[in-house]
């Protein structure tokens, strides 16, 4: 009688796991049979001759042991064996020698240590496969958005909690200058790296990651999540200045008007979220010399020379320029150089037979547009740089036909000549 009111106390302190998050029912079981096996071998020092039936639904568990039916006072080992008369008064009175005989194992009666440690083996293996769930969660999200509540902040990091009580460390170097949290704080910020060192999964995430800008972008604009326009390079200093370059797959988006929107409508938020950094959204393009100009917008490019082995380019610009192209303390050029994976060195230009010099857009009267941006394309931007470009290097760096170089060299020499 004092079996069957102690078996229900069994179930329900198993119960509880049944439920457990992130485990499905057959794991559950697998993990609920090999944690009664364990504690069987501590108890019998070998389970293979154990059957352990559970149903997690209801919590009812079973264990059966089958044992080898000997003769009477040949019983040498009873974990494996029992004697005939044993197995007849047992209930089984057709029993005979050599065969099997299968009895029911009431756990409850190993008493409560047996219990205790079953239940400390279960907690445990639990604990160890829900690290695992939360490292493998985790680590197939490196470089997504993330969303945590700010549980505790020190000096050096801030402790964040997803709405499944995960935790995620955001170190003061991966914050963006001027971030400040409250307890209670909900903070977006994208998983930056996760490891498991010692079972103990560790997921930090960061602001300052330029996955961090790329993920925003594509909450803002429609056309990037949908893969229309697509985001080839980021370049950051987090909390002051950032620069995009986009491509559209689709001729008929233009992919930095779509970026920033009317009035600069779908940045806004974006430049909040980043503490008001500024942002600059310029065209991709496979050319490196025409990148490098964009990228160092809003400085006006004379003239480029490129070294695309060593991955430098020294840029030309007229002394009023320079300035734009270095940027405050060093931001644009540094963020350009970053953007095109090009060493940049600015250099004011040199000077020339000619002493004014005026941009080739404004030749657009004269000189059709495609043979316009065939020059620009090659680094030449301004009518001195192409006046100042021997006349093959025009033919073959550009691709034109060499009557419309000669054209070319003859309306930029005579506007000077007047």
């Amino acid at each position: 009688m004092a079996k069957k009111d102690t078996t229900p106390n069994l179930v329900e302190q198993f119960a509880e796991f049944k439920e457990h998050k992130n485990i499905d029912k057959a794991t559950m079981m697998s993990v609920l049979e090999e944690s009664f096996r364990k504690v069987l071998v501590g108890m019998f020092g070998n389970d293979a001759n154990f059957d352990v039936i559970l149903n997690p639904d209801k919590g009812d568990v079973q264990i059966f042991q089958n044992l080898v039916v000997v003769p009477d006072g040949e019983v040498n080992d009873p974990n494996v064996e029992i004697s005939l008369s044993d197995a007849h008064a047992a209930g089984d009175p057709d029993a005979e020698v050599g065969e099997e005989f299968t009895k029911e194992i009431q756990f409850i009666d190993f008493g409560r240590r047996a219990i205790l440690n079953l239940r400390q083996t279960l907690q445990s293996k639990l604990l160890d496969m829900q690290k695992e769930n939360v490292y493998a969660k985790f680590k197939d999200r490196e470089g997504e958005l993330v969303s945590g509540e700010v549980y505790q902040t020190w000096s050096r990091e801030t402790l964040l909690l997803d709405d499944e009580k995960n935790e995620m460390l955001l170190p003061k170097s991966e914050s963006i200058p001027g971030d400040f949290f409250r307890k209670g704080e909900t903070v977006r910020a994208v998983v930056a790296n996760v490891d498991n060192k010692n079972n103990n999964p560790k997921i930090t995430v960061s602001r300052t990651n330029e996955n961090f800008l790329r993920r925003l972008f594509e909450l803002e604009v429609p056309e990037i999540h949908d893969g229309l326009i697509n985001i080839r390079a980021v370049a950051r200093i987090p909390g002051e200045r950032a620069k995009v370059a986009v491509e559209s797959y689709d001729d008929r988006i233009d992919p930095v008007g779509a970026c920033v929107g009317v009035k600069g409508s779908r940045t806004h938020g974006i430049v909040r979220e980043l503490r008001n950094e500024n942002i600059d959204v310029i065209n991709y393009t496979s050319n490196p010399s025409l990148f490098i100009q964009r990228a160092l917008s809003p400085a006006k490019i004379s003239s480029i020379r490129l070294d695309e082995e060593e991955k430098k380019a020294e840029v030309f610009l007229r002394p009023e320029e320079v300035s734009l192209a270095i940027g405050r303390n060093g931001s644009n050029i540094k963020l350009a150089s970053m953007l095109t994976g090009y060493v940049i060195d600015v250099y004011r230009d040199a000077e020339t037979p000619y002493d004014e010099d005026i941009y080739l857009d404004e030749f657009k009267d004269e000189i059709d547009d495609w043979v316009i941006e065939a020059l620009k394309n090659m680094g030449c931007l301004t009518a001195k740089t192409v006046l100042n470009t021997s006349r093959q290097d025009l033919i073959e760096k550009a691709d034109l036909e060499e009557e419309t170089v000669d054209n070319v060299l003859a309306i930029l020499k005579a506007e000077f000549e007047e």
